[in-house]
């Protein structure tokens, strides 16, 4: 996963896809704030702590906590570089940062902000997460295409798994199974927390390079976000592909609320598809929802029935040259911006 900037998405502008199926009143979200937080660098990975209420952005050097409902910056977490993801273990008071460009994991504490450690993982870990019943956090590594394992009760490396190709987004079902997106090769693994092996590995072929992935954990369901503007709905038992359904363009992000039974897909090219569940097996898109271009990572305040998005603006593009034929735009300075839906 790269940084979340809208210049990957100019060419999307303007794609919106149409609603399969009219929402329910209770499936409707709509954009209630813009709050500019400002600040220079990218930025990856949101992760939202429901109890405490703070939202943890990553920007490029840092990590930024804020406050949602003041929209202020209560914190940081200083010296990520290249950060992209957090997690959170909130029964040992501590979380842990994927820092790409010296290719290792922070660990600081959650009440103080302080750095606890630096961990050795692999080349770009992009990932992360906490998975709770082994007490391990898993960060996954796009550059060596591999997985590191670091017990969290003594922050010590326990095993790489090697995984075959570049993985992306991952998410963990709290019973000791942990998934990831395989974005070049277009599969899902299912990695053993407790043997630290990979169960099952799934080809999703009608999913180009998967991006986000989030998991109805009662249904036993993933929700798999694809750049060909599909998000593929597979069966987290056997793999089997249940579905796919079209949302926007530049889908990054996907998540699953357990209380609405929804899944979200966000896209770069300013739309948060709505996907609800019709019956046994029988999923529509329910809404398209107006965002902004670029923001295309969020996260679930499922407590409060709001979604979090952030994007920026950004320059024209400069002129391509032989060194640099897709050149970025430069962010406009102090135009970052926190973006809340409520539904």
């Amino acid at each position: 996963m790269g940084w979340r900037s809208p210049w990957l998405l100019f060419l999307a502008v303007g794609t919106v896809v149409p609603s399969l199926a009219h929402g329910a009143p209770d499936d409707h979200y709509h954009m209630v704030q813009e709050i500019v937080l400002g600040g220079e660098g990218g930025w990856d990975y949101l992760t939202y702590d429901a109890e405490a209420r703070k939202l943890y952005v990553s920007r490029s050097t840092r990590v930024d906590i804020v406050d949602p409902d003041s929209g202020k910056v209560v914190g940081t977490v200083p010296d990520t570089p290249g950060v992209h993801g957090v997690a959170l273990a909130k029964e040992l008071g501590k979380g842990y940062t994927s820092n790409g460009r010296d290719g290792t994991v922070t660990a600081f504490d959650l009440e103080t902000l302080r750095k606890r450690g630096r961990i050795g993982a692999g080349t770009n870990p992009d990932a992360i997460l906490f998975e709770p019943t082994t007490q391990r956090v898993f960060a996954f590594n796009g550059g060596s295409h591999d997985v590191t394992i670091i017990d969290a009760k003594t922050d010590a490396v326990i095993r790489t798994i090697p995984v075959g190709g570049k993985p992306e987004f991952a998410v963990a079902d709290g019973q000791g199974h942990v998934y990831v997106n395989i974005e070049d090769t277009s599969e899902v693994l299912a990695i053993d927390a407790r043997e630290l092996s990979i169960r099952s590995r799934w080809p999703v072929a009608l999913c180009a390079d998967p991006t986000g992935i989030s998991l109805d954990a009662k249904h036993h369901r993933l929700f798999v976000g694809c750049s060909n503007k599909l998000m593929a709905i597979v069966d987290a038992d056997q793999g089997r592909l249940i579905t796919t359904l079209p949302v926007g363009a530049g889908c990054d992000a996907t998540a699953f609320d357990p209380q609405t039974n929804l899944a979200y897909s966000s896209n770069g090219d300013g739309t948060l598809t709505v996907v609800r569940e019709n019956g046994p097996g029988r999923f529509v898109v329910a809404d398209n929802v107006p965002t902004k271009v670029g923001a295309r990572t969020m996260a679930l305040d499922s407590p409060r029935q709001r979604i979090y998005l952030v994007t920026a603006a950004f320059g024209p593009r400069p002129a391509a040259t032989p060194d640099q034929p897709r050149p970025r735009p430069q962010m406009v300075p102090g135009s970052f911006t926190l973006l809340v839906l409520q539904r």
